[in-house]
């Protein structure tokens, strides 16, 4: 039996999100009805938003999240109703050559539902007052108060592990604190660079501090941002609105570059200022979600002359059934900050003017509250 649900929906880009009721469908085979509690406002979703990254609409975005299972389908075994959970935005389907390979974030599933906005089966499961079709959102669609999702988008979590710290967990935490560890690798007494310092940024900050890197060097062009970076365990920084990026680490690492750099802001620019500010020898991980069509420029010839390394890492390069509840006990312990990373918190009928604090650079993380 379907259900009723505010939540809010996207019908253009770059307009604003609409706050509406909608109908949920109750769970198919394989698949669970998620009450949503708390859900994260991060820029993934706004690069839809904008128009940089194209989806099908009207869509129900949201893809940072942690909730209550309400219902769950047929064949569902892993979870029942009344258990908290962790949304997983990259759903694995468990079976392919990448999930096998212990690399579920490439799964085939997963990057399916992401660009359809579909469940795996291809249908839907929200309906707007007109009875058309909405689509879902990396197969979550956190923005909606009550939420049909595949069983592979959900891992099971403590109650008493509190929702709005989950949430982060789910993407910003797991995204960034991953990146260095299971992409980089990064290492004991490395030299570390962060260029973009929101979420995600500050959680490779974390992360880099948790690796134990003597010194980790935070860029960003917001002053708050590199003050938010300094509590997080940055021991260096520079505001690239003032100073030449590149110039900048190179001054702070007697001209040589840090052993490995972070991209976490998505543009050609920045990736390129974090490749040239990339020590010999060293790794550049690019983390940010950049438009379809940005290219970076490049110098190929340090590839060979400086034998630096260019990667990529999506989802932390994580096993998330396995890192998620790795990361919440690292919190449980001390290691890992995450009350922190909550500047803010919304109602659902505040989030667009969360998105325009975002977008001043005005927070660490906010978190739509239900």
């Amino acid at each position: 039996m379907s259900q009723q649900a505010l939540a809010a929906v996207l019908y253009e880009s770059r307009k604003p999100m609409r706050i509406e009721q909608v109908e949920v469908l109750p769970p198919g085979p394989g698949e669970v009805t998620v009450r949503m509690k708390a859900a994260g406002v991060c820029h993934s979703d706004y690069h839809v938003m904008s128009g940089d990254l194209a989806m099908p609409m009207p869509i129900i975005l949201g893809h940072e999240g942690a909730g209550v299972i309400e219902a769950v389908g047929e064949g569902v075994k892993t979870i029942a109703v009344g258990d908290h959970v962790i949304l997983m935005w990259r759903g694995p389907c468990g079976r392919c050559e990448y999930c096998g390979s212990g690399r579920p974030a490439l799964c085939d599933m997963g990057t399916a539902m992401r660009f359809n906005g579909t469940m795996p089966d291809g249908t839907l499961r929200f309906r707007n007052h007109a009875g058309d079709g909405i689509r879902h959102y990396a197969g979550v669609s956190a923005f909606s108060s009550l939420s049909t999702m595949p069983e592979a988008s959900v891992v099971k979590i403590d109650k008493d592990f509190s929702f709005e710290k989950a949430a982060l967990v789910g993407c910003g935490v797991i995204t960034g604190v991953g990146a260095v560890m299971n992409a980089a690798h990064v290492t004991i007494g490395s030299t570390v660079a962060v260029i973009g310092c929101g979420g995600i940024g500050l959680n490779i900050v974390q992360g880099a501090r948790i690796a134990g890197a003597r010194q980790i060097i935070a860029v960003d062009t917001v002053e708050s941002k590199l003050e938010h970076a300094r509590r997080f365990g940055a021991t260096d920084v520079v505001n690239a609105s003032t100073a030449d990026p590149v110039q900048g680490i190179k001054d702070l690492t007697n001209g040589k570059g840090a052993e490995f750099t972070f991209e976490a802001i998505g543009t050609g620019d920045t990736i390129a200022q974090a490749f040239d500010a990339t020590k010999k020898g060293g790794k550049c991980v690019v983390v940010g979600i950049s438009r379809a069509d940005v290219r970076a420029p490049i110098n190929v010839n340090q590839l060979v002359y400086a034998e630096k390394s260019l990667i990529g890492s999506l989802y932390g390069t994580t096993r998330p059934r396995q890192d998620l509840p790795m990361l919440m006990e690292m919190h449980n312990v001390g290691k890992l900050m995450l009350d922190e990373l909550i500047t803010r918190t919304y109602p659902l009928e505040q989030i667009n003017e969360a998105y325009d604090a975002l977008l001043r650079g005005e927070v660490a993380r906010s978190l739509i509250v239900y």
